[in-house]
């Protein structure tokens, strides 16, 4: 076989792949179990060369782990290497003259991280060929540049759980060969594919919300290490070639201008080893790094270079590309191989530079923020205090310096409550406190007219991800622009540090009350019916002992419960953050009372989800997250072709994700199934819709939904067609260019599709969707569908969009469709005999980080079912 490296002498005494796992590098898809292994037998051969560190463990168990790889030197350092690190990553505690000492001696670090993305499958085992070269190699100058003056930190695998699911896959399809057609099932997976992980969370979006504990533990071990160099390796589609850095546009101005000429030295130098070899690649297209949830781009805010390669993939041993030339799954790995060895010679050949130019990207943050006319963004700790709470911890975990005010501070000439949250600019984090909290950042006025143009002829637009994605937004809580810092007492958050909830006044002779309109309180509620205890729901707000309830404020009625409800709620309270008031009465000074008609019992829910084709494996996985991993609701996945006879009776919700490519729900359920869940519904089921789903509600061969999806608006008469049949049509002038583009107009289409952007939605505060939540609330709308309001007489808009000056607020959304999605629906709700239908036109779950939307899909979820009448 073919040496990967031509030319290099390999010591025969390091632990060869077909001796430890019995084939050689590209000629099996190795499983984790086999890499880890791997690693495993390098550690144990070269103690003093590599160390294993384990991060975390995936949802199903399998470990997680980073390789530390240099000279034995180096490694024997590396603590010190680490401790430096974070030396020079504060340019507040190290002067100038001991950042150069230190960057004049210390190694650059470089971190190269593989298989994100399950189903991108040659840089794992390419990452397991980097390990044995750089230990194996001898009399090489490229390799031992390499390790006298870099740190190399390898995450082998960072999706074990979509890899094991890919690797499944494959080899319960595989035949006596490998098979080259594009067709063979060992290319194709079954739902939901291997690119994702347990939850089917596309882990290189989730560095924004950072919801995974496979993402948290890489963010944690990078914020420990700060490395110049990030790497992050991926497939793309099988009739490519190769694509390396520079990134394509639009760049994000919150970037260092500096980064962009690093990642040339980068680029160059592959560019030449990829002649070397006689590699075909490209660069500047299609990959860029706009948005910050990326591995490629989230490290370039801390001040390292962050980059995306991508190798055309071959989904198995042996691919056959639609011009007839046939790659080989070992093509992959070597080109993933040389690309990374390519890297790693640029970090040595630049290794002060690197390091210099960290200390300086970090000192200029700091200058920056104390020149900025605004000097912290402000977190006021009222309205959804535990998603204020939790977001505060989530800047901690990216890095950011967060204080809390530990009593009332005056923030641009008003009080806040204690525990508020200031954010400074003046610190190294600023262009990441920048990135994620502006309201706003913007796209180059070039590259959008671009888009424009492109749209204009119907090319498809070159926005490879969202556009839109404040958190504050996101998490729909205020944040002030404060442009003095402000006075008081503070306390340094820490990553994951949220307050602990109490109870008030507590133990209650009559009730306790939970104020609705909290994550926590949600959280809490969740819990206590998981435990049996029995809980009611006011529709409509009341007064008590001075202090207002809003509508949804959640009661225990401690005789209709067992006596360990005070007990259960100081522990409930203290674990979910959620603030429970104890009474001894339950007369009120204004609104309903606690036996009211407006007060509504809440069942234990009993939730089942759509799971499998059609449905969108991304929408399911989120869904479920939120309601399992973030609220402790227990799930019931159904696959949808068993929807069609199953018995649904003992289930109170039922929610049809998303649907992903290809055709919709109505593809798998036939009429006859239709048919069943219409008689569900009107027996007094909750069917919940969202985004897809709702199309295929509104189907009139459905009907279960009154309203419509909306065709593209036109300005104007519709262009006349012609009879059915007609062969020719009437002759027509054209006197301009006008005259052309209008003819050559689709008689109907849809509306251009948005990339996604963060729309403002106003909601109904009479209707019961929308208790405990705020005025406003911001979707991540992305695609095409708009759909048309319902009437009066067939249901409710408890949700809809807000006017065109204002839907838009985050991100860049077509001017034709910000105009027409206007005072359109984002939640529609229709009764039908004694259930309910609730339509969501946008995911409220879209990466599990739209929290500020976590109320009102829990209003659905848990309150529907409460106001639906099953039959006795």
């Amino acid at each position: 076989m073919d040496p990967l490296w031509p030319g290099v002498t390999l010591d025969v005494a390091v632990p060869a792949p077909k001796k430890v796992l019995g084939y050689d590098f590209g000629e099996r898809i190795s499983s984790h179990a086999s890499i880890l292994r791997y690693v495993e037998a390098l550690a144990a051969w070269a103690p003093n060369r590599v160390r294993i560190v384990e991060y975390g463990k995936t949802w199903e168990g399998r470990r997680l782990i980073y390789v530390v790889l240099g000279s034995e030197a180096n490694v024997k350092r590396m603590d010190e290497v680490k401790a430096a690190m974070q030396r020079l990553a504060d340019p507040r505690k190290t002067n100038e003259a001991e950042a150069k000492k230190l960057a004049a001696s210390l190694p650059a670090v470089v971190w190269l991280a593989y298989g994100i993305h399950g189903n991108e499958i040659s840089s794992p085992d390419a990452a397991l060929a980097t390990m044995h070269h750089l230990l194996a190699a001898r009399n090489d100058k490229m390799t031992q540049d390499i390790l006298a003056t870099t740190l190399i930190l390898i995450d082998p695998l960072q999706n074990p759980d979509g890899r094991d699911r890919f690797v499944h896959n494959f080899e319960i399809a595989e035949g006596i060969e490998a098979n080259e057609s594009p067709l063979a099932a060992e290319h194709n997976e079954p739902w939901p594919g291997g690119r994702t992980n347990h939850y089917y969370f596309d882990m290189n979006r989730d560095w924004l919300g950072v919801t995974q504990p496979e993402t948290r533990g890489r963010m944690r071990s990078l914020l420990q290490w700060y490395p110049q160099i990030f790497v992050d390796l991926h497939e793309m589609g099988s009739d490519s070639t190769y694509y390396f850095t520079p990134e394509a546009d639009p760049f994000n101005p919150h970037l260092s201008k500096d980064l962009m000429e690093g990642l040339q030295w980068i680029g160059k130098n592959n560019a030449k080893w990829f002649d070397h070899f006689g590699f075909n690649y490209f660069t500047r297209e299609v990959y860029d790094n706009f948005y910050p949830g990326y591995g490629a781009s989230w490290p370039c805010y801390h001040g390292g270079m962050a980059m995306t390669y991508e190798q055309a993939s071959a989904r198995g041993l042996k691919m056959r590309k639609s011009d007839g030339t046939v790659f080989t799954f070992r093509d992959t790995v070597r080109q993933h191989f040389v690309a990374g060895l390519s890297t790693l010679e640029t970090a040595a050949r630049y290794r002060r530079q690197l390091l210099e130019r960290f200390y300086a990207f970090r000192k200029l943050a700091i200058e920056e923020g104390a020149n900025e006319p605004v000097k912290e963004y402000v977190l006021p700790r009222t309205g959804n205090v535990t998603a204020v709470d939790k977001l505060a911890a989530l800047l901690a975990e990216h890095g950011i310096e967060v204080k809390r005010a530990t009593g009332a501070v005056t923030v641009e000439g008003r009080q806040l409550p204690g525990g508020s949250y200031i954010i400074p600019m003046a610190q190294p984090a600023k262009r990441m406190v920048r990135v994620l909290l502006d309201p706003q950042v913007p796209l180059e006025a070039k590259f959008l007219a671009e888009q424009e143009r492109r749209r204009a002829r119907k090319l498809p637009d070159e926005i490879y991800d969202v556009t839109g994605w404040s958190l504050p937004l996101l998490y729909n809580v205020e944040m002030l622009q404060a442009k003095a810092v402000t006075a008081g007492s503070f306390a340094t958050v820490q990553a994951g540090e949220v307050p602990k909830g109490q109870v008030v006044g507590g133990p209650a002779t009559v009730a306790y009350l939970v104020p609705w309109g909290t994550s926590g309180a949600g959280k809490l509620l969740i819990a206590a019916l998981r435990e049996g205890f029995d809980a009611w729901s006011s529709d409509k707000a009341f007064t008590q002992k001075g202090r207002q309830y809003s509508a949804g404020t959640v009661i225990f009625r401690v005789k209709d419960n067992p006596a360990a409800l005070a007990a259960a709620m100081t522990r409930l309270a203290a674990e979910t953050g959620a603030e429970v008031v104890a009474t001894d009465t339950s007369w009120v000074e204004d609104g309903v009372n606690f036996g009211s008609r407006h007060v509504w019992r809440l069942r234990k829910p009993a939730v089942a989800l759509a799971w499998d084709d059609p449905v969108s494996a991304s929408s399911a996985g989120h869904t479920r997250f939120v309601l399992e991993r973030q609220y402790g609701m227990p799930v019931t996945v159904i696959r949808t072709r068993q929807l069609a006879m199953a018995d649904l009776s003992r289930f109170h919700a039922l929610i049809l994700p998303d649907t992903g490519f290809g055709g919709g729900y109505g593809a798998v359920l036939n009429p006859v199934a239709v048919q069943r869940l219409k008689n569900w519904v009107a027996s007094g089921g909750t069917l919940i819709g969202i985004g897809g789903a709702v199309s295929f509600l509104t189907d009139p061969k459905v009907g279960l939904l009154a309203v419509s999806q909306e065709d593209r608006f036109r300005q104007g008469d519709p262009p006349k067609k012609a009879d059915a049949g007609e062969i020719r049509q009437p002759g027509k002038l054209f006197t301009k260019q006008e005259d052309f583009d209008k003819a050559i107009q689709a008689d109907k289409e849809l509306p251009d599709a948005v990339a996604g952007v963060l729309a403002k939605a106003k909601l109904d505060p009479e209707h019961w969707m929308s208790a405990g939540v705020a005025s406003h609330v911001y979707a991540m709308v992305d695609g095409r569908a708009i759909f048309t309001p319902i009437k009066l007489d067939k249901g409710f808009n408890p949700a809809v969009f807000t006017g065109p000056e204002e839907v838009m607020a985050s991100g860049y959304m077509w001017d034709d469709n910000r105009k027409q999605l206007a005072f359109k629906p984002l939640v529609v709700v229709q009764n039908e005999g004694r259930g309910l239908v609730i339509a969501f036109t946008a995911d409220p779950n879209f990466r599990a980080f739209t929290d500020g939307m976590n109320m009102l899909f829990l209003n659905a979820v848990v309150r529907g079912p409460a106001r639906a009448r099953p039959a006795p």
